[in-house]
């Protein structure tokens, strides 16, 4: 089980210090070990987990951050089944619910189509853009044809050359929330189109069935990562920020506030924004110094309300809808089953939620609620949310929201080592970049790259 912090214990010596007790750290530590390799994991926060969070909202367990896998997930799903944890079919049976420009609309499948007129643009605007998408070097965007130009503008800008209707832009704001937490104004476009990419396309993206939002984990995502931590017992350790980590010719020297532990590697997971907060020495070089700076956390909130029942299904709804004002503008049906609790989960806009009292935001989301599923919305028997912008260690989510100029410049600098220091976390996949199945991926390479080097020292030391 990981254990927390004790001030004043010091680890002397392990073969390699992981930083970060999320999907990526946690997989990296867990195929060293199988390989005889010794590991500490290092967390600062108080738990696992990363950006994957468990609550619960009237006795049902609920992911307040990261929530779905898709079916090509494999290497999530394979450490979900390694742990004992199960899948849920994403509930989406009967008519999605649109509130667009003050109107309420039902519709079928992924996308809404409020008129032929919005129907024939979105169209125009998702051939556009796969067009893109398949010039995009999944494992190296910044040097796709054209890579400069794609990363001059905002996804915005884009959206505005295009002329794109007024509803098309609407559901691509959506989008940009949904993935990177942000308007399509402040992501550069390169960047846009490497997750779109890195998703399996526009498509697989936004699906639910054969979508990324084909499953949920029963137990919680969260689940996962603390079945794994208890495996991997004492060589996890949470509420122990890094703040510096000094390396040379021997070995690396991590520190936290009271422990200075040495190792021959270190794996650091956090994201790009966060590797700032931990001193280097030597220092970063310029391109990974930019890239702390530029490749800024974009912030999402979510909100949970539950019912005696999910009503919705009665009428014939699924509990997904989309919104182009107010606090809320997606929501899902997270409920167990049929006979309740019923559980709808709200993506929520920060900047008109986070700031806000408990009471408020409740009232905000319960409002739209209203509009959009009708006044049984009004009487929930519980409420819980979670504001991941406002996250004292670590904060933003879901993934980083990359402004134009910053992927050409500073890309590279995701996974080139620094030494004997290595990169894994889900910014640094290709394919799945932004999942957890991209998080666990790089964990896994991560390890196999320092378990060779480590190999390749033993080979050398006799000669040296």
């Amino acid at each position: 089980m990981a254990k927390s912090h004790e001030r004043g214990s010091t680890v002397t010596s392990v073969d390699v210090v992981i930083v970060g007790a999320g999907f990526a750290g946690l997989s990296a530590a867990e195929r060293l070990v199988s390989m005889g390799v010794s590991v500490l994991v290092v967390e600062g926060r108080d738990r696992v987990g990363g950006r994957s969070l468990s609550g619960e909202v009237a006795g049902v367990k609920v992911d307040l951050g990261a929530t779905w896998v898709a079916r090509r997930h494999t290497a999530i799903r394979s450490l979900a089944s390694r742990v004992g944890c199960g899948t849920t079919s994403q509930f989406n049976r009967g008519h999605n619910v649109l509130w667009m420009a003050g109107r309420r609309h039902t519709y079928t499948g992924t996308l809404p189509m409020v008129s032929p007129a919005a129907m024939v643009d979105m169209a125009r605007i998702q051939t556009a853009l796969n067009k893109l998408v398949s010039t995009i070097n999944v494992d190296a965007a910044w040097e796709s044809p054209h890579a400069s130009r794609l990363d001059d503008i905002s996804f915005g800008e884009w959206l505005d050359q295009k002329h794109a209707l007024g509803s098309t832009r609407a559901l691509m704001t959506i989008v940009s929330k949904v993935q990177w937490g942000c308007s399509p104004g402040d992501v550069s476009l390169l960047h846009a189109l490497r997750y779109i990419r890195a998703a399996g396309g526009i498509d697989h993206m936004l699906d639910v069935e054969g979508g990324q939002q084909q499953d949920r984990i029963t137990e919680t995502t969260q689940e996962i990562a603390r079945r794994l931590a208890e495996r991997l017992g004492d060589s996890v350790v949470v509420g122990s920020p890094v703040r510096r980590i000094t390396q040379d010719d021997n070995g690396v020297t991590v520190r936290t506030d009271s422990d200075a532990i040495k190792a021959k590697y270190v794996i650091v997971t956090a994201a790009p924004a966060h590797r700032a907060d931990i001193e280097f020495q030597p220092a970063l070089p310029e391109k990974s110094e930019g890239l702390t700076k530029t490749w800024r956390m974009g912030a999402l909130s979510k909100a949970f309300v539950a019912y005696h029942e999910p009503f919705w299904r009665a009428d014939g709804l699924s509990g997904e809808a989309l919104t182009d004002t107010g606090t809320v503008f997606i929501t899902f049906d997270v409920s167990p089953n049929d006979t309740g609790p019923g559980v709808l989960m709200a993506f929520c806009d920060p900047r008109v939620f986070d700031g806000f009292s408990p009471e408020n935001r409740r009232s905000r989301v319960i409002r739209q609620l209203v509009d959009l599923y009708g006044p049984r919305a009004n009487s929930p028997i519980d409420y819980v949310d979670h504001c991941w912008g406002t996250e004292p260690f670590a904060p933003g989510g879901p993934n980083p929201a990359v402004p134009p100029y910053a992927s050409v410049s500073h890309a590279s600098a995701l996974t080139e080592p620094h030494g004997r220091v290595h990169w894994a976390g889900t910014e640094t996949a290709g394919e799945w970049a932004g999942t957890m199945n991209g998080a666990v991926l790089t964990g896994q390479r991560a390890a196999e790259r320092v378990a060779a080097l480590l190999s390749h020292d033993a080979r050398e030391e006799p000669t040296r």
